[in-house]
């Protein structure tokens, strides 16, 4: 929401619309040219088919300007979401690695013990089957349990570069 208090938005929004009103006008005086040369029987059809694909147009323009915007957002939301929901499990199993001196033998367990209310979705796979789960190093592996660490079962890269199955 930082946009609102931003001088450059109003400023672009200003623009935007003098740019709008000023091309609208010229679509009016130029369509009116064009359909002062047709017969009168069809100047009222090609009014209407002429103002409607300039506005089409705009608005066609308008969203090839803000749909990468929109998803470059959408999918940095599925990340952020990524990133709590594994910091969250992975809080859970020291909790509960703590708490019982050993780590949990699945993700359930965390569940049926109440150290997470719901085993989360991975939102990028929008599945909760698809986490990789990790077992202790061998050095932790005599304490039991066998989830040390969880990761995305998700194919591909976040939009920092890195995989996420490495986050």
């Amino acid at each position: 929401m930082e946009w609102i208090t931003s001088p450059e938005a109003w400023i672009a929004l200003a623009s935007l619309t003098a740019l709008e009103i000023v091309l609208g006008v010229d679509n009016i005086i130029f369509i009116s040219i064009l359909v002062g040369r047709l017969p009168p029987a069809q100047r009222q059809r090609a009014r209407v088919i002429g103002l409607g694909l300039a506005m089409g147009t705009r608005i066609a323009l308008l969203l090839s300007l803000a749909a990468p915007r929109y998803f470059d957002h959408v999918q940095r939301s599925r990340e952020a979401v990524l990133r709590e929901n594994l910091n969250a499990m992975r809080d859970a199993i020291d909790k509960y690695q703590a708490d019982r001196g050993r780590y949990p033998d699945s993700i359930a367990d965390l569940v049926t013990r109440r150290y997470l209310r719901t085993v989360p979705v991975d939102p990028v796979t929008d599945s909760t089957e698809t986490w990789i789960v990790l077992p202790p190093p061998v050095a932790a592996a005599a304490s039991g349990g066998s989830v040390y660490d969880v990761k995305s079962g998700a194919a591909g890269n976040g939009l920092d570069g890195t995989s996420y199955d490495t986050w």
